[in-house]
Formats: structure tokens, C-alpha cells, sequence
């Protein structure tokens, strides 16, 4: 199962874990395979690319492989203009890829997620 996590986290918090990932890379160590990570820096940031018509529309997308935007407008009963920009601003997230005209979403699970304090 494919996976992407999205999070909120601390711009500080964030920059001390590329630092110590790039200490950890410039040490040698076999780095695992990363699951694909979305940070944001706050829960408005999230919400504002991340609205609830978004979300309906990458779940739509992800149970109706290959539809043009225009087909997901119509099955959504939404605005043409509206629904290009939503799946715009996912394919911009890496969460919608357009290929040959038709969306795809190249996960199957998407975890959002806010950590509340670093375990000890």
C-alpha cells in the first residue's frame, strides 16, 4: 500500500530533522527508503490547501481512476472552473497526477497527521 504523510510541524522542529538527516547521510549510514512526506507549518496552511471539497475530490478521484477534469466536475456536480483549480493546486502537492489528460492518484492512503510532543 502506498502511502503519503502530511503534517504540521514546527518550522524549527523541521529544520533540526533535515539537519540531522543530512549529519546522518554525510556520516554514511544507509538511509531506508522514505515514505513521501507534505509538511505544512500550521493547521491554517493545512486547511487552506487542504479543504474539504479538496479532500472529496482526491477520495472521488482515487475510486474513479482516469476521468477527465471535466468528467469530475459533472460526477461532482461542481463548477468546471472551480474543480481545475482544486485538482491544480493537489497536482501542485504531488497528491493528483494528470497523465495524458486523465487523474491519477498515486496513493492509496493518505495519513495527516500533528505530533503533539517528541517521544522521550
Amino acid at each position: 500500500m502506498k502511502r503519503i504523510e502530511i503534517d504540521v510541524i514546527d518550522p524549527g522542529a523541521e529544520r533540526a530533522a533535515l539537519l540531522a538527516w543530512a549529519a546522518r547521510v554525510d556520516a554514511g549510514e544507509a538511509q531506508p527508503a522514505a515514505t513521501p512526506r507534505l509538511h505544512f507549518s500550521s493547521y491554517r496552511q493545512l486547511h487552506g490547501a487542504m479543504t474539504e471539497k479538496r479532500m472529496a475530490l482526491l477520495e472521488h478521484v482515487a475510486r474513479h481512476e482516469g476521468l477527465s477534469i471535466r468528467q469530475l466536475a459533472v460526477q461532482l456536480e461542481r463548477d468546471y472552473r472551480n474543480v481545475y483549480d482544486d485538482v491544480q493546486r493537489l497536482v501542485q502537492l504531488g497528491l493528483i497526477e494528470i497523465q495524458d489528460g486523465h487523474l491519477h492518484v498515486p496513493y492509496d492512503e493518505v495519513d495527516i497527521r500533528k505530533t503533539l510532543r517528541e517521544a522521550a
